[in-house]
Parts: structure tokens; sequence; C-alpha cells
């Protein structure tokens, strides 16, 4: 076949694809803006998302942290730098590593399970019978768990920005011969509100994409189980694009100057 041919049709599906997620977004911004709102949803959807997330956000916090402080530490040690591995792993964890992973663990999570739980309802005709007793799916089904996932996403990045740096805290005093004071101060010094701030808005628009990207692949699924099982791969694998694109495109405006 043509390759060009083959080039189109890749360039038009994803335009395509594109419009509809466009589509779809806005849709579920008219859904979170007007009321009603499903308040009991809303905490439920919080409950699922953020604190059953909180195992898997801490643990990968934890080693993380462990593992950055050590890296810096051979690495310094080269060149007679080892007073920066409280600084580095304070910045870097508050700044990219708490929100980034957490999200990425987060999205391996919650928008399979997003979109496991809505392509279900697609695929056995359950959106169909919403719209049929005068329920408005996307103010039902989409609307709750994007608000949810907004909201619990920074809560976690900040768990995570804590036990990180403990995490470092511990690796640095019990393995690195840091003394406990010395190692906290220097974190203090070196970590300022902007840093943790950049990191709690990166984690809402992180939030933002692992929601939408488990609604949209869920709301759109067909073909039986296997369709539902596409859908689960595509969120995931989407919504871990996306977020690592956006951690790039966000770092370079907040911290451009």
């Amino acid at each position: 076949m043509n390759p060009l041919a083959r080039i189109g049709r890749f360039f038009l599906g994803f335009l395509a694809h594109t419009g509809r997620l466009t589509v779809f977004i806005a849709h579920s911004f008219v859904a979170i803006i007007q009321p009603p709102y499903y308040v009991r949803l809303i905490g439920q959807q919080m409950v699922r998302i953020g604190y059953f997330s909180l195992p898997v956000v801490a643990l990968t916090s934890f080693f993380t942290g462990g593992v950055l402080a050590l890296q810096i530490y051979y690495g310094g040690n080269q060149f007679n730098s080892e007073a920066i591995v409280a600084s580095i792993v304070a910045l870097g964890i508050t700044r990219e590593l708490g929100p980034v992973l957490g999200g990425l663990m987060v999205a391996g999570r919650v928008s399979a399970a997003i979109a496991a739980e809505i392509g279900t309802m697609r695929v056995t005709e359950q959106i169909d019978a919403l719209t049929t007793l005068s329920t408005e799916p996307f103010k039902y089904l989409v609307a709750p768990r994007v608000i949810a996932a907004v909201l619990s996403m920074p809560l976690l990045a900040l768990v995570a920005d804590i036990i990180g740096i403990m995490g470092g805290f511990v690796v640095g005093t019990q393995s690195l011969g840091f003394n406990p004071a010395i190692y906290m101060q220097l974190t203090l010094d070196f970590i300022t509100p902007d840093d943790i701030t950049s990191g709690l808005i990166k984690a809402a628009v992180f939030g933002f994409i692992i929601a939408i990207m488990g609604c949209y692949h869920g709301y759109n699924s067909a073909g039986g189980a296997q369709g539902v099982g596409r859908a689960t791969t595509n969120a995931v694998v989407s919504a871990s694009i996306l977020i690592l694109s956006a951690n790039y495109l966000m770092t370079s405006l907040l911290f451009s100057s």
C-alpha cells in the first residue's frame, strides 16, 4: 500500500480522536459547573481515588526519596559535595518526583478502574438506562470522578512530599552518617513555599488527566469484554503519556523565570 496513504489515515485518525476528546472535555466542564452537584458521589470517589491510593503512593515516595539520597551522595562524593544531598532530595521530591511518580501510580490504579467501571456500564447499556431515567451521564458518572481526582491528587502529592523527604532523611541519617539536626536544617533552608505550591498545582492537573482519560476511554468503549480491556489499557497509557507531557510544559512555565 502507499506509505503516504497510511500516514494520512493515521493523521486523520489522530485528529478525529483529538476532536472527540475535546468535545468530551467540554461536556465534562459543563457538567462540573452546572448544578446539581452529587456531593455524596464526590465523597465516595475521593475515598476511592485518594484514601485507597495512599499505601502505594507512600511506599513509592519513601523508596524514591531513599534511592535519590543514595544516588546524590555517591555522585556528590566524587566532588566533595555530599552536603547537597538534603537540599536536592527536598527539591527533587517536592518539584518533580512527588507529584509525577504519585500521578503515574494513581494513573495505573485509578484510570484503569474508572475505565473498567464506566466501560462495563457502556457495554451492558447501563449508561443508556441512565439517560432513559432522565439522569445526565456526564453529571452522574464523569463530574464526580473528575472533581474528586482534582481535589485528591494535591493531598496525595503533599503526603508524597513528606514521606519522600522522610525516606531521604532515614537513608541519610542511618546509612550515610548525616547528623539528623543538620540534615533537617539543610532541608528547611533550601525548600520554599513555591516549590511545594508548584508540585500541588501539577498534582491537580494530573488528577484531571487521570480522571478524564479513564472516563473518556470507558465512556467510548465498545465490543464487549475485549472492548473494556482495550479501554482500560488505553486509559492507563494515555494518562501516563499526558502526565509526562504536561509535567514538562508546566515545569517550563512555572520555573521559566
